[in-house]
Parts: C-alpha cells; sequence; structure tokens
C-alpha cells in the first residue's frame, strides 16, 4: 500500500487486502483507546436499535478502520482481501481448502462481506466493494500499514493462497514477501503515479510494488492468524501511550528499517505499531 494524495479515492484491485476492523467487548472503550493513540474521529453506521454497533474510524476525514460489537468471540484485528463478487468468491475459496465461517452478506451500503479460514485456521475476510471501497487512510501515522500472515506452515500457506487469490511469493534474506501481480500498475494508474520512481533504490526489493504483506512462521504457542500492523510517527511516544490508555505493551523490536512496539489493547485484540526508521546515510 501506498499514501494516496488528497484529492485521489484509493480503490483496490481483486485478491488485494483492502480493509481492517476490529470486534471489541466494549466498543465505546475501544473508542477511547484508539482515539487516544491514533487521533482517530468515529461515526456509527449500524441502524437505530441494531443489537451491534460498527464504528467507522476516520483520520483527517478519511476511512482508516473500524470497530465493532460487542463481539462474543476473542477481540482480536480482522483484515478483508477484496473481491469482485463475494458470493462466487465464497464458492472458489471453498474449493480450494477454505472453510467458511459466515456466508456472504451485505454489510449495510458499504460492502458484502463473508468470514473464512484458511487450512491451517487462521481466519480472514473477502470484502465486495460497494460505497465503501477500503482504508483511505494508510501508511501514515495512525493510518493501517499492512497485515502479515502468521502461519505454522508456511508451504501449505503459499499453495493455498497462491491458488485463492493468485499471489506470488518472494523468498527475500529478510521474509516472505507477499505480491499481488499488477497491484503496483494500479496503483500507478490511479493514486500513486510515482510508486515505481520513488521505489526504485538498490535497498528495494524487486517487486515492491505489488506488495500486500508478508509470510511470517508463528511463534511457538501461537495460533495462526492474520496480523495487522498500523504506522506511527514514534514508536517509543507510542508505547507509552498505549500503556497511559490501559493497553499492555507486550514486545519492542528494532530492525534496519523500522522500530516496532507488540500491543494488547485494553479488550484484548493484538496489533503492531511500526515506526519507519531506514538506514542513515
Amino acid at each position: 500500500m501506498e499514501q494516496q494524495g488528497e484529492a485521489a479515492r484509493r480503490s483496490y484491485p481483486s485478491g488485494v487486502p483492502c480493509w481492517v476492523d476490529t470486534q471489541q467487548p466494549d466498543v465505546e472503550a475501544a473508542m477511547v483507546f484508539y482515539g487516544g493513540l491514533f487521533g482517530w474521529e468515529f461515526e456509527d453506521t449500524a441502524p437505530p436499535r441494531a443489537p451491534d454497533r460498527y464504528v467507522i474510524a476516520r483520520l483527517d476525514g478519511q476511512e482508516a478502520a473500524a470497530i465493532g460489537g460487542p463481539g462474543t468471540g476473542a477481540p482480536a484485528w480482522n483484515t478483508y482481501v477484496s473481491v469482485e463478487d463475494a458470493d462466487a468468491a465464497a464458492r472458489h475459496l471453498l474449493s480450494v481448502g477454505a472453510t467458511l465461517k459466515s456466508a456472504p452478506a451485505d454489510a449495510g451500503s458499504g460492502s458484502v462481506q463473508a468470514v473464512l479460514a484458511d487450512p491451517d485456521g487462521a481466519e480472514f475476510r473477502i470484502w465486495q466493494a460497494r460505497e465503501r471501497p477500503g482504508a483511505q487512510a494508510v501508511n501514515r501515522p495512525g493510518g493501517w500499514n499492512f497485515s502479515d500472515l502468521h502461519t505454522t506452515n508456511i508451504e501449505a500457506a503459499v499453495a493455498f493462497y497462491t491458488k485463492a487469490f493468485d499471489w506470488q511469493f518472494d523468498y527475500l534474506d529478510f521474509g516472505t514477501m507477499i505480491r499481488c501481480p499488477g497491484y503496483g500498475d494500479h496503483l500507478e494508474a490511479t493514486v500513486d503515479p510515482d510508486i515505481r520512481a520513488r521505489q526504485s533504490g538498490d535497498a528495494v526489493p524487486r517487486g515492491f510494488e505489488d506488495a500486500v504483506g508478508w509470510l511470517v512462521s508463528a511463534g511457538p504457542g501461537e495460533r495462526p492468524r492474520w496480523h495487522v500492523t498500523f504506522t506511527v510517527a514514534d514508536r517509543d511516544r507510542t508505547a507509552h501511550d498505549a500503556e497511559r490508555l490501559g493497553a499492555d505493551v507486550l514486545r519492542q523490536e528494532d530492525t534496519a528499517w523500522t522500530r516496532t512496539v507488540l500491543i494488547r489493547d485494553p479488550g484484548g485484540a493484538v496489533f503492531t505499531a511500526s515506526q519507519y526508521a531506514p538506514p542513515s546515510g
């Protein structure tokens, strides 16, 4: 994902992760936490007297994510993949080994959604856009950065997602990059005409313009899952603010390009906040 200009509206081709949300036991408490941490503002979109809420988070007026609830399962951040037709996509995904958790259904006027799990048990969701094409505030402080697949079986995950979404996987020295071929062309033609020039440096992996995430081996005792990362301007300040707002800081890590912190929000959902910190010189 690349940050868009002010006037452009971002769209997502089929096969590209496009939206994130979290189910929370206490929506109001989650709004206080994420509003304080990322500067989000909120709009309720559920109909009056609906049993559950679905609150759209905006960053400087752009849609960033959503908070739903009260949820019945374990609180978590969810990742949605764009599809052209949710019913057809669900049938295809089932045919290649996915499990259907929730059939395609209207989510108001914004989208048609379904919940599935891959053969390793990692839950993911599909999103057929209507009025809401997907996240607009991305790759900026307080916005969604990307989602990683944490799996216990790398080979099986590659086999499944290659068939599921025509993804390609590049094994690099520092990780496995997930690419959706043609995404860079789409970005170049729509919201980011300079993407290839900006990513032309020697340190940038070939094909990075098509990158949609990373494939990661799950750690000991870690359940397979799609894990969400948000961009922040200052990792240390974010960690401090998260604790002040009632979250648990689980781990911090510095790499050659990022400074990250793993956070469990007050409701129990886990996510990463990442500060871009490239090598100097």
